[in-house]
């Protein structure tokens, strides 16, 4: 019989999006494959948060070579509509305590 610890559901604060873009923001020349090794998800989901993340604006994609670098803008506003008076400047700077040349 399972305990009551391991019936409750897991989750966290904080999404994939949001992982993705702060391994980003901490090193903008992150292969895909390690990021999604990081964070615990498909290379695949990254491909696709990657995308999601571009299309909104908060990444800009450089080819460099045979790789990508990332640049993230840190004032793009939070999507939902209740946080979207700030931009995500103070999440990055909360949780990428090593930001690099890639956020500008």
């Amino acid at each position: 019989m399972e305990t009551s610890s391991e019936q409750k559901k897991t989750w966290t604060f904080l999404t994939n999006h949001a992982r993705v873009l702060i391994l980003i923001a901490r090193s903008p020349s992150i292969r895909m494959r390690d990021a999604a090794q990081e964070i615990g998800i498909t290379e695949r989901a990254a491909q696709l948060i990657i995308s999601d993340l571009e299309e909104a604006g908060y990444l800009t994609r450089t080819r460099v070579g045979r790789r990508n670098t990332y640049t993230v803008d840190p004032d793009r506003p939070f999507r939902h509509p209740s946080e979207a008076d700030h931009d995500i400047r103070d999440l990055l700077a909360l949780f990428a305590d090593r930001i690099s040349e890639g956020v500008h």
